[in-house]
């Protein structure tokens, strides 16, 4: 029985992809985010709810550091990422970025071509030795985010001509271009009507097959349909966090309760 004990505890481990203990996040004299521990799988879309302003998009920012660039925040606590912390001074943030993808709120296409905007990121970390490695890397990449078919015949044409639905899908395209490990996604379908809502959700299910997925929802029923893992957040700390059916079915902590039933938020 220990031995098979010891087997399920290191098949759940090789699972894990980022772990967080006792993270601290400080604006200046606020107090952000307050003594969180997560642990985030590989190959699952984990959601983050909570009410506006309680911590989600903060925390989702400290996965990639993304708070380094501003000044008055301080992060305190491990996060590790593989087993290796994030925060330790021999890693380069940039270099952390390719692996940890981010997509942001509003669909953020740089002002270029549509080739350029996927083509940045591998052309900088040099992971095309050629123009024919970079266009199947962006051939792939298009393909991945569900885009290709509707774009494949005007590369060249800007990026920020596309619809909103579209852009957001061309910025999936961008983050996962660099092979990432991670796709960090900072509320991705708040500013897109319901059908490009529908395309955007439909592609992160597929992209879990392919990465771990953390996304900030302001919306429960997005979390409900896309997430395997939910963590909620009340005014910077982390209230509860496992299975999305547990929690939206049987939440244990009242304040869960309270939200998902519309009595806080």
């Amino acid at each position: 029985m220990n031995d098979m004990r010891r087997v399920e505890r290191a098949v759940e481990t090789n699972d894990l992809k980022i772990t967080a203990r006792n993270v601290q996040v400080h604006y200046g004299d606020t107090h952000a985010i307050k003594d969180v521990d997560v642990d985030i799988l590989d190959k699952t879309v984990t959601a983050f709810i909570g009410p506006s302003g309680c911590g989600k998009s903060t925390f989702l920012r400290t996965l990639n550091r993304m708070n380094d660039t501003i000044d008055i925040c301080r992060v305190q606590g491990q996060i590790h990422l593989d087993g290796e912390d994030i925060y330790d001074p021999k890693v380069d943030p940039v270099q952390l970025r390719a692996k940890v993808g981010m997509v942001f709120q509003k669909p953020n296409p740089f002002p270029k071509s549509i080739y350029d905007n996927v083509a940045y990121g591998p052309r900088i970390h040099g992971l095309a030795r050629n123009k024919a490695d970079l266009d199947e890397i962006v051939e792939k990449s298009l393909r991945r985010a569900a885009i290709w078919d509707e774009v494949k015949d005007r590369l060249d044409a800007p990026g920020t001509g596309l619809s909103g639905g579209q852009q957001q899908r061309l910025c999936i395209a961008r983050a996962v271009a660099t092979e990432p490990e991670v796709l960090l996604m900072d509320e991705p379908c708040s500013a897109l009507d319901p059908i490009a809502t529908a395309q955007v959700e439909e592609l992160i299910d597929e992209l879990r097959s392919r990465f771990s997925v953390v996304i900030v929802t302001h919306s429960m029923q997005q979390a409900a349909r896309v997430s395997q893992r939910t963590a909620f957040f009340h005014l910077g700390n982390l209230v509860e966090f496992g299975d999305t059916s547990q929690i939206f079915t049987n939440p244990k902590d009242p304040r869960t309760e309270s939200y998902i039933t519309g009595r806080i938020g």
